[in-house]
């Protein structure tokens, strides 16, 4: 079995097609294949000591879920799987999605949820990232002048995408034991 495990929510695609580049980047052997959460049991998510889970910024700041009016279940359904969970010991990296032109004020502020969700059971959160380079108002993932994890806009900085992408990975690199 892979040693990473690599978990999303998305309502576009756009959160699997980061996935995807992330997997892109390493073997079977190190990285198992991209999966929604909604295609998931909480057995197999908690089956993983290292975990890189992303996902969208919805409405007013929410995690997608059929409350948001996501066609299928996501975070908003799963979480509560592992409301009892414990996940000490485990190292978690999140990516977030959004759109900090449209959504100025909540640019991000899922990945907080799901940061403040997987702290509170005991994991080890790592890949905080500079802010330098948005041009948004307001995110809650915002602590101590860094996002909790990696913010992307895939609608108004794709370009950006990438390069974004392979420094966060340098950055979890030492604490995923990531050959990069």
């Amino acid at each position: 079995m892979a040693r990473v495990g690599l978990f999303f929510g998305t309502t576009t695609g756009k959160s699997r097609k980061v996935a995807k580049m992330i997997k892109k980047k390493f073997d079977d052997e190190v990285m198992a294949k991209p999966v929604n959460v909604n295609r998931v049991e909480a057995e197999e998510f908690l089956s993983y000591d290292f975990l890189i889970i992303g996902s969208p910024t919805m409405g007013e700041g929410e995690l997608p879920g059929l409350s948001s009016d996501c066609e299928e279940e996501s975070w908003e359904e799963f979480l509560p799987k592992l409301e009892d969970a414990d996940m000490t010991g485990k190292t978690v990296a999140i990516y977030g999605l959004g759109d900090q032109v449209g959504y100025p004020d909540e640019f991000v502020d899922a990945i907080k949820e799901l940061y403040e969700f997987v702290t509170e059971r005991g994991a080890k959160v790592v890949g905080a990232w500079p802010v330098e380079g948005y041009e948004f108002e307001h995110s809650e993932a915002v602590v101590d002048g860094k996002f909790l994890g990696l913010a992307l806009d895939l609608d108004n900085q794709s370009g950006l995408t990438e390069a974004r992408l392979d420094a966060w990975l340098n950055i979890i690199a030492p604490d995923f034991d990531l050959p990069l």
